[in-house]
């Protein structure tokens, strides 16, 4: 299976799990569960699988924000609201906002949800934290609530190994945003602010990049420095293909057609905001 596959699934994936950050109904989930404010929301939803953490364990996994950022958010998160309650309500807050913005996401999951639980199951978990505590959750009964907890998986293991990519490449979190800004055009200020990285900060990582020979002096990148980040992006659908190894060829070319829909739809919806930290691509209109 060619290592672009998990590109194009990661594609169709991303938006359906992503409605856990930016949909109306996942922030109130927080609110309404305890959690203070959106990043709190943010820092607590994605951790909650890990159980009760420290910072530590959380900025090691949340590899490319300030861990300063993380500090302001966990542990007192734990306080306001316990784990368990989290994940109830990030799982039904993001069915309900699936159905409203992506009304084919349930005929979409009686297709998909049966091939991403055989590729979460067949998995190899070691050295992917998010992974591994997501893949251990209970499935949701609700059809939708389960696909979005299998998209929610397996980006966090495609996410697991880029982390991993990315840390062999000896780059720090803020250098591995300044390579993407420099190299895909995407504003730095959106991936400095939401990941909490000062102007300083992004400065000292634009002279280290340089002094390697990724940036120029104007902060244009290199070949090598494309080069790198070519690499990184390619060893991490290199990694990230091997759990759909699993499927039978036909099962495979069927599943981005399966779940092309309700990711159009979301993407369509307005939900999600374009340029994103994420890195999803250009929003596709309604055909």
């Amino acid at each position: 299976m060619d290592a672009a596959f998990a590109r194009t699934v990661w594609q169709v994936l991303e938006p359906l799990h992503a409605v856990t950050y930016f949909a109306p109904e996942s922030r109130e989930a927080s609110r309404a569960v305890g959690l203070r404010g959106f990043w709190m929301g943010y820092f607590a939803t994605r951790a909650a699988p890990l159980g009760a953490v420290e910072a530590g364990a959380v900025e090691a996994v949340f590899f490319n924000f300030h861990p300063a950022m993380v500090r302001r958010a966990v542990p007192d998160a734990w306080g306001f609201a316990a784990p368990g309650a989290v994940l109830r309500a990030r799982v039904e807050a993001a069915a309900t906002a699936l159905r409203r913005v992506a009304p084919s996401a349930a005929d979409a999951a009686a297709g998909a949800v049966p091939l991403l639980e055989r590729v979460i199951a067949g998995a190899d978990g070691a050295g992917r934290p998010l992974f591994a505590a997501n893949r251990g959750l209970p499935a949701p009964r609700d059809p939708v609530g389960a696909l979005w907890q299998a998209a929610t998986a397996l980006r966090e293991h495609r996410g697991d190994g880029h982390v991993a990519v990315l840390t062999a490449e000896g780059l720090d979190g803020c250098e591995a945003h300044v390579l993407l800004a420099a190299c895909e055009g995407v504003p730095a200020a959106i991936l400095r602010d939401n990941r909490g990285w000062s102007e300083e900060d992004w400065q000292r990582a634009v002279h280290r990049l340089t002094a390697r020979g990724l940036l120029e002096s104007g902060g244009h990148p290199t070949v090598e420095g494309r080069g790198l980040r070519t690499h990184i992006e390619a060893r991490t659908d290199a990694l990230a293909v091997r759990p759909y190894q699993v499927l039978t060829a036909t099962e495979a070319a069927r599943l981005p057609g399966l779940l092309r829909p309700p990711a159009d739809e979301v993407l369509a919806s307005g939900v999600l905001p374009f340029p994103n930290p994420m890195g999803l691509p250009a929003r596709r209109t309604r055909p």
